[in-house]
């Protein structure tokens, strides 16, 4: 029998939106196709607002340089929404754990069980310079799990003791902590350090989106080192979707957008993207080698979104029949939640959710 579908996420365009995909950094630069529409709270409203009518149950606002901040941000679209969630990213390290607890704390006693946090040990050293953070990157994933676990005591109401390589913590609990509204955590990254962290503290581990043989290896690794600590987690994955009423249509989308990128901003692209030393970004990579050749790596996966845009950089590009295929294919592999965009976010947010959510149901529901 197969399990519940799965809980399906949307994605809250903080740097800017458009029809394109491109540079929404202030270390990458930004590209204007990308960002026409400001991340201003009406236009942010709008979307959540969409994704909340759609039927997704979060939206992820993700932290750098290039976004708004998330932690003013959320608050305001919260506070003209009704029931949508928010997985609120932050940079560990960036702010100290107690007054992260109490951030999220905060937040749910103002808006119940809406917030999710979004781990992020971040990858992009010239970025990590300019928020004045030096560590290296073995030494920020110890500081994450430090962070993780700190947050996640205090969360649920317990008094912390806590000293560690690189946080110590004396007498902090919080003040009356509504422990009855969970907090997960959500944590990404692809390295055997950041799978350690996963495995020990994550909620939610969080994949991007590469074919299924290679998410299914990673999958069963994380699941055997969490079972080893005698924990379970879920596992979410991290999506562009290209849908259309018929494979044509989407793929003449997908032609379209490719047609559109600078061959100059690509290769300032690839060349800073190659500097980095995040795992899960040299794996995005590695998926078309910064080549426009050959961009589908899997049946309806593309990556051409990677040859600009960091982090996720696969879409599912097809019919609504075909992306709800792909979606149900990766929900047997073990993927419990998607956290879903697409171009530009506003009306893809009714797109994805009136075509495909109710065809990935449907799937869902005749396997069972």
């Amino acid at each position: 029998m197969t399990s519940p579908a799965p809980v399906l996420h949307w994605f809250l365009p903080t740097g800017g939106d458009g029809r394109d995909p491109g540079g929404v950094t202030a270390v990458q630069g930004r590209t204007t196709t990308a960002t026409r529409r400001g991340a201003d709270l009406g236009y942010l409203a709008q979307v959540a607002r969409a994704a909340e009518r759609s039927g997704f149950a979060k939206l992820l606002t993700p932290v750098g340089l290039g976004c708004v901040d998330p932690w003013v941000l959320t608050p305001a679209v919260a506070a003209v929404t009704e029931r949508i969630g928010f997985l609120v990213a932050f940079r560990a390290g960036l702010v100290q754990p107690t007054l992260l607890a109490q951030q999220a704390d905060t937040f749910r006693r103002l808006f119940g069980d809406r917030i999710a946090l979004n781990v992020v040990t971040g990858g992009d050293p010239a970025e990590q310079r300019a928020y004045g953070d030096h560590l290296p990157k073995d030494e920020r994933y110890v500081r994450t799990s430090e962070i993780m676990h700190v947050v996640r005591e205090l969360l649920d109401g317990k008094p912390v003791e806590f000293v560690g390589r690189h946080v110590r913590v004396e007498g902090a609990r919080l003040d009356a902590p509504a422990v009855e509204s969970y907090v997960p955590l959500y944590f990404g990254g692809a390295s055997p350090a950041a799978e350690e962290v996963a495995a020990r503290h994550a909620a939610v581990q969080l994949l991007w989106g590469e074919p299924p043989a290679a998410l299914a290896e990673r999958i069963a690794r994380v699941q055997a080192k969490a079972a080893q600590l005698g924990r379970t987690l879920r596992f979410g994955l991290r999506l562009h979707v290209i849908t259309r009423d018929t494979a044509a249509e989407a793929w003449s989308e997908a032609d379209r957008i490719l047609a559109g990128f600078d061959p100059g901003a690509v290769r300032a692209s690839q060349e800073r993207f190659a500097r980095m030393d995040s795992t899960g970004q040299a794996r995005m990579t590695a998926l078309h080698g910064g080549s426009a050749e050959n961009l589908t790596v899997a049946p309806n996966l593309w990556a051409g979104i990677g040859l600009v845009r960091e982090g996720a950089g696969t879409a599912l590009v097809g019919s609504h029949d075909e992306v709800a295929q792909r979606l149900f294919e990766y929900r047997q592999l073990g993927i419990d939640e998607f956290i879903l965009s697409g171009y530009p976010h506003l009306e893809e947010a009714y797109r994805v959710g009136e075509e495909v959510a109710p065809r990935l149901l449907a799937l869902t529901e005749a396997a069972a």
